[in-house]
């Protein structure tokens, strides 16, 4: 189950996000509201004890601290969980053609100290939907479990060149989405868009009428003249990827 490492305390929880920006301990609304969404949760799904307060915070915020909305959507999550993930993770075994195309990775933290993915958009190529789905679930896990201590968000830099009609997929696309909004809430704290053709805008055009407002507030179009300083603004020289003039490497996914 992504992000679950056992049930923590809301007093643990004040602790580690001594180090996060969302100031939760003066929030006594919010930490009332995680109570009483835990409480009904779990009375209509007992797995819900096994999950820690940082997820159900997640699924709260996503919802604008909507408890009955929250409550619904994280419980729908927990279905879908269930059926999709039925032996709680997956294999790569499940995804090879996906895997083949070497389009995600992972490497280093924006000075805010969140993970940094990069995904070549270039490089992706319509396959069977389902192993697709497989593919988005296998890295959301593997970058929710790879979240250093005290985060929670991760940034990605979707890396456009080269795009074309054949990499268009309109319905990879939309599952993607859905699964990143609907199941890995509050996950993504930044998306920026670069090397973008002109081309891409048709496809996004279809795209962009199902992201939700939340999601929309963080992405970013980078123009390609200002793509070094944009990246270098939120990203240390130390920690940026060698592919746009930083130190390190990128390292495939599933190597992660």
């Amino acid at each position: 189950m992504e992000s679950s490492n056992g049930k923590e305390s809301v007093m643990s929880m004040e602790v580690n996000e001594g180090i996060e920006e969302s100031n939760f301990e003066s929030n006594e609304i919010e930490r009332n509201k995680m109570g009483i969404m835990r409480a009904l949760v779990e009375r209509e799904d007992p797995s819900s004890k096994d999950v820690d307060d940082f997820m159900i915070r997640r699924f709260l915020r996503a919802r604008d601290l909507d408890i009955e909305k929250a409550s619904n959507l994280f419980l729908k999550y927990l279905s879908w969980r269930k059926s999709f993930v039925p032996n709680g993770s997956i294999s790569e075994s499940e995804i090879p053609r996906e895997l083949a195309h070497n389009k995600l990775f992972m490497q280093g933290l924006d000075k805010t100290g969140r993970p940094i993915v990069v995904v070549f958009g270039g490089r992706h190529k319509r396959t069977k939907l389902e192993e697709f789905k497989r593919f988005v679930v296998y890295s959301l896990d593997k970058i929710s479990a790879r979240m250093p201590a005290g985060k929670e968000k991760f940034v990605s830099i979707a890396d456009l060149e080269g795009w074309g009609y054949v990499n268009s997929d309109i319905r990879g696309y939309l599952a993607a989405l859905s699964i990143l909004q609907d199941c890995y809430p509050e996950r993504l704290g930044k998306l920026y868009l670069v090397n973008v053709p002109y081309v891409f805008m048709t496809a996004w055009k279809m795209v962009y009428p199902f992201i939700d407002n939340k999601t929309k507030k963080k992405i970013v179009f980078v123009e390609n003249k200002k793509l070094s300083s944009t990246l270098l603004s939120d990203i240390d020289e130390s920690q940026l990827p060698d592919t746009y003039g930083g130190k390190l490497p990128l390292v495939p996914i599933q190597d992660c």
